[in-house]
């Protein structure tokens, strides 16, 4: 019987398009591994360290750097963001499922990643909102920030949206549960692949 690899699942997409609901719906359900980004942002009113990011101070995130600890690493909206390897690498290689929820330049620096078991794992997934006008409700519906930063993250979100077609699945959001049901099928049909398999 052969074992398989895991797969390295990039879910992108803008602020309020509900990838990170389905990225932790896909953990939450022991699916997959949740990859925990770093990032040197303060932490929102009822963010975990260690669960929602590793909150790090900027010197340290530098620091990781030297090292060379990242898979990835980015700078945006004026703050730090990353992936170190151990929170990916060590996974596949068992055969458990990663998924990152990972920004298009994060993405982007994942693709070009030279790692044979990265390029092997990898699939990615530019999740869409169905309208402006429903990227804008969900963004303020959130009710943590505010008016200037809601802006900010809109026009990021435009910019970011231009990016879908270098992917190689979209997914348009609709309801949550349509949304994670077809997030699901992906997943499940990536896993039947002969390729998947060691």
């Amino acid at each position: 019987m052969s074992k398989r690899t895991g797969i390295l699942l990039l879910v992108s997409g803008p602020s309020g398009s509900g990838k990170t609901t389905l990225c932790r719906r896909l953990a939450d359900e022991n699916e997959a591994h949740y990859s925990i980004s770093c990032t040197t942002r303060q932490a929102r009113p009822g963010e975990v360290d260690g669960t929602d990011y590793h909150f790090l101070a900027r010197e340290d995130f530098q620091q990781q750097i030297e090292k060379d600890e990242f898979l990835e690493h980015a700078e945006v909206h004026t703050n730090h963001y990353g992936t170190l390897k151990s929170e990916v690498l060590d996974y596949l290689v068992k055969g458990v499922d990663v998924v990152m929820d990972i920004d298009v330049q994060g993405a982007a620096l994942v693709r070009s990643c030279e790692d044979p078991e990265i390029q092997k794992a990898l699939v990615d997934l530019f999740v869409m909102p169905p309208s402006e006008e429903e990227l804008r409700a969900r963004l303020t519906g959130r009710g943590t920030d505010a008016e200037d930063v809601i802006a900010l993250r809109m026009r990021n979100a435009l910019e970011e949206m231009q990016h879908w077609p270098e992917y190689s699945y979209r997914l348009v959001s609709a309801t949550r549960e349509e949304d994670y049901l077809n997030f699901k099928s992906l997943v499940l049909a990536e896993r039947l692949k002969i390729s998947r398999l060691v």
